[in-house]
C-alpha cells in the first residue's frame, strides 16, 4: 500500500474502492468485479479506435465443437454411448482427441457414474482406458486445489501423489493397447510435473510423443511447462525448449512468447531477446494471415499483445485487441482470477499510450 504514495491516481482509487466497500457494507476485496473495474480500469472510448466496447467484452468461450458440446450435455444427463463414440471416432486426429478426452475427462473427474455404465457396456475398450487415465489426472488435481504449496494440507498432497501414480499406471495401460495413439503419452508428460519426473525419464516419454505426433499441440504446451523454473528446468530451458518448437512449425511461433510470459517476475529484460522478438514479428505476419477465428488463434493473438505491450509497441498491441474483439477468454488473460478486467485493463493502456504517441510506431507490413 505504501508504494501507492507515489502513484497518486492508483491511492485516488483505491481509496474510492474503499469508501465504496464501506458503504455496500464489505470487504475491498469482496467488492464485485465491476464495481471494482468502474474504479480502476483507464478511462478510454475504445470505439474511436474501433475496438468493442468494455461492456461486449466477455471471457466465455463460444462454443467451436457442436459434437463435443453435445456429447458433454449427453454425460451430464447420464448417457455415455456418444461420448464413446466420439472419443472412438477421433482416432488419428490427434489434437482434437486431445482436446475430446480432456473435456470428457474433466467430467468424469467430477462424476464418473457415466463412465462405470460405459465400462460394464463395453469391457475392455481401449478408448476407455485413454479417458479414464486423463480423469485421474484431473481428479489428482482436483484434490490438491489451486492454493500455494503451503496452504495445501499433507492430506491433499497425498492423495495427489496417490492419484498420479494411478494415472501413471492407467496411462501405460492405455499406450500398450493402442500403441499409436499419442493421447496417453500426453497424459504422462502432464502429469510429469506433479510427480517430479527426472529430466531424462521425461525425454523418454517426449521422445514417444514425438514419435507418434512431431506437432502435437497439448503436448508442446506440457513440456513447456515442464521446462519453466516454476516447475523442473529454468527460463533458459523453457526458452530453449520454445524456440526449437517455433522452427518446427509456425503453429508453434507463440511458445517463445509464453516462455518470456513465464519468466516475466524474474527475468523481465527476456521479452527484448533477439529470439523472442523474431518470434513475436514472425507471428505477427502469420496472424495477418489467419482467417478463421479459434480458441487457438486467440491464445496466440493474446501473448503478441501482451508481448507488444512489454516491448511498448502500443499501436501494433491496439491493432491485435482490435482482431481479438469481444473474447479476452484465452491465455494470458486466463491465467488471471479476472480474466476479462486483465484484458480490459491491458487494452485500455494500450489505447492511452498510443493516443498520447507514446511507444514504438508501427512498421509498415
Amino acid at each position: 500500500m505504501l508504494s501507492l504514495l507515489f502513484k497518486p491516481k492508483e491511492l485516488i482509487a483505491v481509496i474510492r474502492l474503499m469508501r465504496e466497500a464501506k458503504r455496500l457494507g464489505m470487504e475491498i476485496d469482496e467488492l464485485p468485479p465491476e464495481v471494482v473495474a468502474a474504479h480502476v480500469l483507464p478511462k478510454t472510448h475504445p470505439e474511436r479506435y474501433g475496438l468493442v466496447p468494455d461492456a461486449d467484452v466477455t471471457s466465455t468461450s463460444p462454443i467451436e465443437d457442436l459434437a463435443l458440446a453435445a456429447v458433454k450435455d449427453d454425460v451430464r444427463a447420464g448417457n455415455w454411448e456418444n461420448a464413446a463414440d466420439l472419443v472412438t471416432a477421433t482416432l488419428g486426429d490427434w489434437d482434437r482427441r486431445e482436446r475430446v478426452v480432456w473435456a470428457l475427462a474433466d467430467l468424469a473427474a467430477k462424476d464418473d457414474t457415466w463412465m462405470s455404465a460405459w465400462q460394464a457396456a463395453r469391457p475392455g475398450d481401449p478408448h476407455w482406458i485413454v479417458v479414464h487415465a486423463k480423469a485421474l489426472v484431473a481428479l489428482a488435481w482436483d484434490i490438491r486445489g489451486n492454493a500455494a504449496a503451503s496452504e495445501t494440507t499433507r492430506e491433499q498432497f497425498e492423495g495427489f501423489h496417490r492419484v498420479l501414480f494411478e494415472a501413471r499406471e492407467a496411462a501405460t495401460v492405455a499406450a500398450s493397447v493402442l500403441p499409436d495413439d499419442p493421447t496417453p503419452w500426453n497424459t504422462m508428460l502432464t502429469l510429469a510435473r506433479g510427480l517430479q519426473m527426472p529430466h531424462d525419464e521425461f525425454r523418454a516419454v517426449w521422445a514417444e510423443l514425438m514419435a507418434r505426433d512431431p506437432l502435437h499441440h497439448n503436448g508442446h504446451l506440457q513440456a513447456l511447462q515442464y521446462w519453466c523454473r516454476k516447475w523442473h528446468g529454468s527460463n533458459e530451458l523453457a526458452l530453449e525448449f520454445a524456440l526449437e518448437a517455433a522452427a518446427k512449425s509456425p503453429k508453434f511461433l507463440a511458445w517463445p512468447l509464453q516462455a518470456a510470459y513465464e519468466a516475466d517476475s524474474t527475468d523481465p529484460e527476456m521479452w527484448k531477446s533477439p529470439a523472442v522478438v523474431a518470434s513475436l514479428d514472425a507471428l505477427l505476419d502469420r496472424l495477418a494471415d489467419e482467417g478463421a477465428d479459434t480458441y487457438a488463434l486467440r491464445d496466440d493473438r493474446g501473448y503478441a499483445a501482451f508481448a507488444l505491450m512489454q516491448l511498448q509497441r502500443f499501436e501494433e498491441a491496439v491493432g491485435q485487441f482490435r482482431a481479438l474483439g469481444a473474447l479476452a477468454d484465452a491465455g494470458p488473460w486466463d491465467y488471471y482470477e479476472v480474466p476479462r478486467l486483465t484484458f480490459l485493463a491491458q487494452r485500455g493502456v494500450a489505447v492511452q499510450k498510443m493516443a498520447k504517441g507514446k511507444g514504438i510506431k508501427a512498421p509498415v507490413r
